[in-house]
Parts: C-alpha cells; sequence; structure tokens
C-alpha cells in the first residue's frame, strides 16, 4: 500500500495552453504557498505540429515556450522547494528534459532533479490498427473510416496516465517532463503520490480527477472564459487574473482558491462552467486512471474565492487507451487586400467577383470555397442585405476583402493568395495592403488501443 508523503496538499496550475502567460505562474509559485506547479500545455493538434517540427531539428519537438517557462520558474522552485510537472515536452520529452537541465545549472539550481515520461509515442505502430474505425467517424450515409483511410499520418500518441509520474516523482523527480498525458493525470498523480492514494482507490480517484479537469484549463476556473460582458457574469480584474490552486487533503476534501492579490474569481459559477468544460458524460468521464462519475459533484462557497468540491467519485478503467492520430487534411490559401474611399465595398465586391472567375478559369480545384468576407461579414450576406451594404458603406468608407478556399494540394492553395494580389493593376482602382497565405491543415483522428500495447518508461 502507498505511503502518503503528506497530509495534504497545495497543487497551482501554472498554465492552461501551450501559449500562456508566464507572469501569472511567477506569481502563483511565488506567493501561492504550494508545493506542485503544474503546466499543461498541450492541446489536441500540438504534438502533431510538435512532430512537424521535430522533422525539420532532432533537437526540438518540444513547447517553444519551454525554455523561457523554465528559466523564469526554476529558481523560484529551487528556493521554496517547488516541483513541477509538465506535457512540455510534446513530441520530445527526452530532449525538453535536457533543456531543462541546462536551464537549471545556468540559475544556480543545477541539483534539482528532471525526469522525462516517454511511452505515449506509437507513430511506428500505427500500421498495426489499420483496421480500427474512426471514432470521430458518425456519419451514417457513407461508409465507415479507418485508420488505413488517413493518408500523410504526421503523429500517433496515446494518453498516458498518472503511473509514468509518480514513477518519475518516486525516483526522486524535482520536474517531470512529459509528453501526451490525460490533463487531469497531470494533478492526479501528484495527489496519488503525496496523499498515498491507491491505484484502485476510485473514491479517491474520482476527487483526483475533479481537482484536475477543474485546473487543467488555467485560469478558466478564476474566471477567464467567463465574464460574456453583462453585469451578472462580471469578473473583476480580469486583467490580472490569477492561476487557479487546489487545497486537497489525505481524506479527499478539496477547496479551490487562488493567490490574494490575483484578479478573477473563483465562485461556484465559475467551477460548475468548467466542471461541464469539455465533458461528453459527466457520469462516465473517460480517463487513462479511472472512468470518473462527476454527476453529484457539487460546490459551495466557504468564503470568497475558496469552494469546496464534493460529490465526485470515479470506478475502474478501461482496458483500452485513446490515441489521437495528427495527419494531414488539406492546405488553406487565402488573400487579403483594402480599398478606402468613395464606393470602397462596391471595389471589393468586384474584386471577389473577378478572383472567382480567374479560379474557375484557370481551373484551380478547390475543395470547398472560396469563402469572401469584405470586413469579416461574408460577401453573400452583404449582397442580400442592400440597406446593411450601404450603411456600412457610409460609415466605414473602407473595405479590407478575404479570400480564401480548402485544397487538396499546396499549388492550388497558392494560386488563391496570388490571385488576390494580382488585383494591384488587374483589379478594382485603388487596391493596396495585399496579403497572400497557404496553410496546411492538421487533423486529429482518434482511435482507441490495448492498454497493454503501450509501455510507460522513465528517463
Amino acid at each position: 500500500m502507498p505511503t502518503a508523503q503528506n497530509e495534504h496538499v497545495r497543487i497551482a496550475t501554472c498554465a492552461g495552453y501551450s501559449g500562456d502567460r508566464i507572469d501569472p505562474a511567477v506569481y502563483v509559485l511565488k506567493h501561492g504557498d504550494v508545493s506542485y506547479g503544474v503546466f499543461e500545455c498541450l492541446a489536441e493538434r500540438t504534438i502533431a505540429l510538435a512532430v512537424q517540427r521535430l522533422r525539420k531539428d532532432p533537437r526540438s519537438g518540444y513547447d517553444p515556450l519551454l525554455k523561457r517557462r523554465m528559466e523564469a520558474v526554476l529558481p523560484i522552485c529551487k528556493k521554496k522547494g517547488i516541483k513541477l510537472i509538465t506535457n512540455m515536452g510534446a513530441a520530445n520529452p527526452l530532449e525538453a528534459a535536457r533543456i531543462a537541465r541546462t536551464v537549471a545549472k545556468t540559475c544556480n539550481a543545477g541539483d534539482l532533479e528532471v525526469r522525462a515520461v516517454i511511452g505515449d509515442d506509437v507513430r511506428e505502430n500505427i500500421d498495426r490498427y489499420s483496421d480500427e474505425p474512426l471514432m470521430e467517424d458518425h456519419d451514417p450515409g457513407k461508409p465507415e473510416q479507418k485508420v488505413r483511410d488517413l493518408k500523410g499520418v504526421i503523429s500517433a500518441n496515446a494518453y498516458l496516465g498518472a503511473e509514468g509520474i509518480i514513477k518519475a516523482l518516486d525516483k526522486g523527480a524535482d520536474v517531470v517532463i512529459t509528453g501526451r498525458v490525460a490533463d487531469p493525470s497531470l494533478f492526479l498523480a501528484p495527489l496519488m503520490f503525496e496523499l498515498g492514494w491507491r491505484n484502485d482507490d476510485y473514491q479517491m480517484l474520482g476527487k483526483g480527477l475533479v481537482v484536475g479537469h477543474l485546473l487543467e484549463c488555467g485560469a478558466q476556473v478564476s474566471g477567464g472564459y467567463f465574464d460574456d460582458g453583462s453585469s451578472r457574469k462580471h469578473v473583476p480584474n480580469l486583467w490580472n487574473v490569477g492561476f487557479p490552486i487546489a487545497e486537497v487533503s489525505t481524506d479527499g476534501e478539496i477547496v479551490i482558491t487562488k493567490a490574494k492579490g490575483t484578479g478573477g474569481a473563483i465562485t461556484r459559477e465559475t467551477c460548475i462552467e468548467q466542471l461541464l468544460y469539455e465533458i461528453h458524460d459527466p457520469a462516465a468521464y473517460i480517463t487513462p486512471d479511472a472512468v470518473a462519475d462527476f454527476s453529484h459533484v457539487d460546490f459551495t462557497e466557504l468564503a470568497p474565492n475558496r469552494i469546496s468540491v464534493t460529490g465526485a467519485t470515479a470506478r475502474e478503467h478501461t482496458d483500452t487507451l485513446k490515441v489521437s492520430i495528427g495527419y494531414s487534411d488539406c492546405y488553406i490559401g487565402e488573400g487579403e487586400i483594402s480599398y478606402n474611399g468613395t464606393n470602397a465595398i462596391e471595389r471589393a465586391l468586384l474584386a471577389k467577383d473577378i478572383v472567382t472567375r480567374r479560379l474557375e478559369k484557370l481551373d484551380v480545384h478547390i475543395t470547398e470555397g472560396p469563402r469572401a468576407e469584405i470586413n469579416g461579414i461574408d460577401v453573400a450576406e452583404l449582397r442580400e442585405d442592400p440597406a446593411s451594404l450601404a450603411r456600412i458603406n457610409r460609415l466605414l468608407r473602407g473595405a479590407r476583402l478575404r479570400i480564401s478556399a480548402r485544397t487538396k494540394t499546396v499549388d492550388a492553395a497558392r494560386r488563391i493568395g496570388e490571385e488576390v494580389e494580382s488585383l494591384y493593376t488587374n483589379g478594382p482602382a485603388g487596391g493596396g495592403g495585399a496579403r497572400k497565405s497557404i496553410d496546411e491543415t492538421v487533423a486529429i483522428a482518434s482511435i482507441l488501443i490495448p492498454r497493454s500495447d503501450v509501455k510507460t518508461e522513465v528517463g
């Protein structure tokens, strides 16, 4: 049976997505009286994009802000004895760990133990699952899509649970860097390790998973993403919103709070919204560690910015793990150009017609579109409402035309922007500020594979 290291633990969120702010993380680690800080930085497509970078440079593939974040927080963690857990390793946890060790040495924290958790990358074995149906394929009018139908597979990563992080902590890690680990598991792992919770104590695992789910999106539970401009949902000092903290005891008592001196608000309402965020079935929230049941969760305000959480439980995990497969789906070509002054809207509409006819004449193969917008309004809507068109023309005296389309090839996508740019001397008078771009769209498909196929290791 695991031995409890402490009777209670305080864990702070230090990031809720890859590009999240750094200064609130610094503040909560300095002033939050926490034992752990968790940087949750992986969205669905993030690893696929990281793999693309890794192919170009074998020493990349981790989160772009890893070094900056480590430089900002490792001295604090060294001074205060705070442990860090993060999935910023993305497609290359081992290299990310090397970067963190280097940063630690340069800021006089070289004795911090940095470990990497690996095993989530199953790309090399993806052919083994070629007959597996895609979880997102629910169109009854079309043939069932399977893994073999995906073209241009970039990445395939299984969602790991808390196990690898616990192993790393047990080996003395002060900093644990992972690739794909389920978001709540990043928080559940230190709770299990510190409070001595067993991996078959589903009552406690449910409590740990609700903590992870509430904290995983950073400031969202502190009021970020909550304020809708109304007085009813007003959040004070949102410009200085603080990252949340969970206080958790051995017996599973939970309080969600934040550091003093920060903006935002943690209320019953913000907690309810975050609880329901990205949840399909509150009674069966499937994670690698357990199937959580949040259907009886309740929140009680103990004091301003102190919310008690009760009612979470769980049952045994499934015998499969979810795998996210990133693949190249299409390209999006776009072009923009501006018209100002008299008849700006009419000139933009003419420009749209010219580009559309040109794309037809050149037989550019387009799978969706082209879509045209003027000042962010769909051109079709403008033409259906001449009164609004005239009013916009009077008020703005300027028009920004954007034309975009999806294509299967980069060459076809390139033609979209080229035709918009050619309006300089081949279109209506006074066009300027042309811009063109091509973006590859990385899509995500999901499958389930046997849990036994995935081996977690600590490096």
